[in-house]
């Protein structure tokens, strides 16, 4: 199943453990992330929400995951007991994906001043920001040696982007809780970064309003014409997270054809 995509093969993770937080199908990030890890040799544990089970076994079978654990990253209970699966299997790791995120749809359409509610917002923050501080604070406990952490991000955290609303600034938040993370684990050897991908054929982009417009919106404002791509998102992951990447921390990397620094389209774009 790791054939989807055009993947390097090669010893740079040769030797390294690592626990990926939220593969949901074949077509999330975190999968494609997975798949280029294993193919530079890193040995994986995979932790996601049960309701995924039945799709997730068989892409980590395809790429030899050996350690599962379902995890609910808002209990404190279903997180230790994930970690104390991926402590059992490896003893101490050198890596973390974290690529988890909720809102619940009524707070990612519309008006966000209207629609937003006291509810919805602490649920988005709690799954897709304090979850990130959580893992990483346990993550950490594994990695006597050092190691890396990353997460995924958008450009909503940064830009108004419409019907992002609630889910834009947990992201932000998760942003700055990524920095603060890095600062506190950095003299412990652990690099900290996140990636702020483009938009892509992903389940959250499915439950956006307007989700196949920002797609081709994308591709069409980004500066090299052209979708991000599975094969982008997953190298520079590879990067941050093998010895590649040593001195870099505290970073939001953008993977997204060059879409984010694109201040005004074209005139004919914009028309057209």
């Amino acid at each position: 199943m790791a054939d989807d995509y055009d993947l390097p093969q090669g010893d740079l993770m040769r030797g390294k453990k690592g626990l990926v937080i939220g593969v949901a199908n074949r077509n999330s990030i975190a999968w494609g992330i997975s798949a280029q890890l294993a193919a530079q040799g890193a040995e994986l544990a995979f932790a996601y929400i049960e309701a995924n089970e039945k799709r997730v076994r068989p892409l980590g079978e395809s790429i030899g995951v050996k350690t599962y654990a379902t995890v609910d990253v808002g209990d404190d209970a279903s997180m230790e007991a994930a970690f104390k699966t991926v402590e059992d299997a490896f003893g101490t790791i050198d890596f973390l994906v974290h690529s988890v995120a909720f809102a619940d749809r009524s707070q990612i359409s519309g008006s966000f001043v209207e629609n937003a509610t006291r509810a919805g917002f602490l649920q988005a923050m709690d799954i897709s920001a304090y979850s990130f501080v959580d893992a990483s604070r346990r993550a950490a406990r594994l990695m006597p040696n050092g190691g890396s952490i990353i997460t995924l991000t958008y450009l909503g955290a940064e830009r108004v982007i419409p019907n992002y609303n609630t889910m834009g600034v947990a992201k932000a938040a998760l942003e700055a809780s990524m920095r603060y993370v890095a600062r506190d684990l950095g003299p412990s050897g652990i690099r900290v970064n996140a990636i702020s991908a483009g938009a892509m054929r992903t389940l959250s982009l499915a439950g956006i309003q307007g989700g196949r417009g920002m797609l081709a919106q994308g591709r069409a404002y980004s500066a090299l014409k052209e979708d991000t791509s599975m094969e982008g998102v997953a190298g520079c992951a590879l990067w941050l997270l093998s010895d590649l990447g040593r001195s870099t921390t505290g970073e939001v990397v953008h993977v997204d054809a060059g879409f984010h620094m694109i201040g005004l389209p074209d005139e004919a774009e914009a028309a057209g």
